[in-house]
């Protein structure tokens, strides 16, 4: 037999594995550079990118400080004007720090304690400083008074960071203030100061009008009145176009009659209390809307009223009877002689 015949593929050279240089792969080596020397420029742009995040919501806090601690200033000075508008800058400053540092993830522990004794300085100290120096200035009275005041908002303070750190906490406490929230009782506290403006002197800048409003508003403070919180409110479409034209009128007495619209607020804000302690007390007792939205609950409500039985309206003749208690006869009564003999009369007629 022949010799079986050999393939004639050649057979390729192997290189010993101990022959491998770097050099055999070029690429490979160049990507590893590439990738070990961008990695402290990556490091270094997301620890820039974190201190900007850190550093605005810090910043709009100094901010107020700076405005609240300035109304105090310029209220010396005699433009009270001028420190009532810095007292309104300083509350929204204080309503946009949180708002953006949540947006930008930015949320830390000092940024917390930051606005924290920030709110003690803007709405404790501030508005207790400018009612006295204002309204009540070298009194000995007027300066107890405005002690009270401030001290109750630090104690308001306080408690709001210890529930804050409640976890087990229902979820319907989202939607209420545990008593009057420190920007709302500061622009409150400052009424006798907005009512002076607008209508001169009179009994509201008395000094014991004055104070006693104080020790109303360090009461409503440091209470555990229910009021609405604002962070978790949505607004339905269909009411946007009416929200834009309360938004205008409120910018249009803003810019011509400022404590006119102050008082409106003042006014709007301690009528909304009366319902929303009774909405609080209603998912109080509800364990099952607990956890479910504001709307929902509403909707549930709306439902709740629908299906109970509504009583019949009096008439006008009906009102009357039971104004005066008369009753209509209940009972049936017996037909007399004459008066079937009448009737057969009639018939027979």
């Amino acid at each position: 037999m022949p010799p079986a015949r050999r393939s004639e593929r050649p057979t390729p050279h192997r290189t010993p594995s101990s022959h491998r240089t770097p050099s055999a792969h070029p690429t490979r080596g160049a990507r590893t550079t590439v990738s070990t020397a961008a990695a402290p420029e990556r490091t270094g742009l997301r620890g820039q990118a974190a201190a900007g995040r850190l550093f605005v919501p810090s910043a709009l806090t100094i901010l107020a400080i700076c405005a609240g601690l300035t109304a105090v200033r310029v209220t010396d000075a005699g433009q009270i004007d001028a420190a009532m508008g810095l007292v309104v800058a300083a509350a929204l400053l204080d309503g946009i720090d949180g708002r953006v540092a949540r947006m930008m993830g930015a949320t830390t522990r000092i940024g917390a304690e930051i606005d924290s004794l920030a709110d003690a300085i803007n709405f404790g100290v501030v508005p207790a400083l400018i009612v006295y120096l204002y309204l009540t200035p070298d009194k000995d009275i007027g300066w107890a008074f405005a002690l009270i005041y401030c001290c109750a908002i630090v104690l308001r303070l306080a408690r709001f960071n210890t529930l804050i750190d409640d976890d087990e906490a229902p979820g319907y406490t989202r939607d209420f203030f545990v008593g009057v929230p420190a920007p709302a009782a500061a622009i409150i506290a400052l009424l006798p100061v907005g009512l002076s403006q607008q209508f001169g002197s009179g009994w509201w800048t008395s000094l014991p009008v004055v104070g006693g409003w104080l020790v109303f508003v360090a009461f409503l403070a440091v209470s555990r009145i229910p009021t609405a919180s604002l962070k978790t409110a949505s607004i339905p479409p269909r009411a946007l176009a009416g929200l834009l034209i309360v938004v205008a009128i409120g910018a249009a007495l803003l810019l011509t009659f400022p404590y006119t619209l102050m008082l409106i607020a003042i006014g709007g804000y301690l009528l909304h209390i009366p319902f929303a302690w009774r909405n609080q007390r209603w998912v109080a007792s509800r364990p099952e809307h607990w956890e479910a939205h504001p709307s929902e609950r509403r909707a549930e409500r709306r439902a709740m009223a629908r299906s109970q039985p509504r009583r019949p309206r009096l008439t006008s003749t009906n009102r009357s009877q039971a104004r005066l208690g008369l009753r209509r006869p209940t009972g049936t009564i017996e037909p007399t002689a004459s008066g079937v003999d009448q009737g057969h009369d009639v018939e027979e007629r």
